[in-house]
């Protein structure tokens, strides 16, 4: 066809590249992290008896995992900027990918909700533990290692979606990638290039996840 690979021109982008892969990884650490600790209390209401909490936990969840991930950034980013918020392309990213994240988690923890037997909750409070100690030091962790390869994945899975943020201007590594194709007309050796940066952002998350794994590695 004539067409010439010219992959120099990613060599030479290197540092932007890894700069922008250093932006994702970070959003989708910070991202999980507040998603977990938005999920951990929606899980509860969604699967308790109060209406009160449930009703908006439920349309949270239904809310996240209902629309693409795409839509709540553009919310983030245009619909608040419409009524006079606004905010850092990195800011609406992360808070829409965490409200992405604590729906999905929600529905997860509230999968190892049901898993745990009741009594053990009964237990803690005959020992004198207010519900929130029960939660957080004997049901939670149990949900959460029994949960913990669908938390992993969910953490690949919000890594993947800030991807997203280059469409309204992020600098990540989509963001990068799309900058240099725009500049350069090497639109396959760019984004080959990030595609394969994503699968090694994708492994090594998931051997950190392994070797964070309540009982080791092996486990």
């Amino acid at each position: 066809m004539g067409y010439t690979f010219q992959f120099g021109v990613v060599l030479d982008a290197l540092p932007d590249l890894l700069s922008g892969a250093a932006v994702s990884l970070s959003l989708a650490v910070a991202s999980m992290v507040v998603g977990m600790l938005l999920a951990a209390p929606l899980a509860v209401a969604a699967a308790g008896r109060n209406l009160a909490a449930k009703t908006p936990a439920r349309a949270w969840i239904e809310l996240a995992r209902n629309t693409p991930c795409l839509a709540q950034i553009y919310a983030m980013y245009y619909g608040l900027g419409a009524v006079g918020i606004f905010m850092p392309a990195w800011a609406a990213v992360f808070l829409a990918i965490s409200f992405n994240n604590a729906g999905y988690l929600a529905e997860i923890f509230r999968g190892g909700l049901n898993g745990i037997n009741a009594n053990q909750f009964k237990a803690s409070r005959s020992l004198g533990l207010t519900p929130a100690m029960a939660y957080r030091y004997v049901v939670f962790p149990q949900v959460f290692r029994n949960t913990y390869n669908s938390v992993s994945n969910q953490f690949i899975w919000s890594m993947l979606n800030t991807s997203l943020g280059a469409l309204i201007g992020l600098y990540d590594l989509s963001g990068v990638a799309m900058d240099y194709q725009m500049r350069t007309f090497k639109t396959f050796e760019f984004f080959l290039a990030i595609a394969v940066a994503y699968i090694v952002l994708a492994k090594l998350i998931m051997f950190g996840m392994r070797f964070l794994k309540p009982g080791g590695a092996n486990a």
